[in-house]
């Protein structure tokens, strides 16, 4: 029995599998909407390039972007928020003012007290 190729895109400590609608940071799901997922695949098949906001929303969305629409900034924020509560000492999304968003995985310095953890290790909070 001949079985299709499951897509995986592994990008740091990500694992997308954009055909079952999952996304593993280890050995935990992190719970995304589609759009969200879809923003995450498209930047992860070009992951270290730059993508045009303009280009991120007729994939997600399938139209042209409107001057004043700020839908992907929004769902970019949201993603960025979701990947760096779950790994707060990694920068996923870098922002490329007026031009986009690119995908690249960088450790951050962890604000605070209570101490460094590997890169890549899941913040306790993001284990539930």
């Amino acid at each position: 029995m001949n079985h299709p190729e499951i897509e995986r895109i592994i990008v740091g400590p990500l694992e997308i599998r954009p055909d079952r609608y999952l996304v593993l940071l280890g050995e935990r799901t992190l719970p995304l909407s589609a759009r969200e997922l879809t923003l995450l695949t498209v930047l992860a098949r070009r992951r270290g390039e730059v993508v045009a906001r303009s280009e991120l929303y007729e994939l997600a969305w399938g139209a042209s972007l409107a001057r004043a629409d700020r839908s992907v900034d929004v769902y970019v924020h949201k993603l960025r928020r979701k990947l760096e509560a779950a790994v707060p000492d990694v920068r996923f999304i870098h922002t490329h003012h007026t031009i986009g968003y690119r995908l690249d995985p960088q450790p951050t310095p962890l604000s605070g007290a209570g101490g460094a953890r590997p890169p890549g290790e899941l913040h306790p909070a993001a284990m539930h």
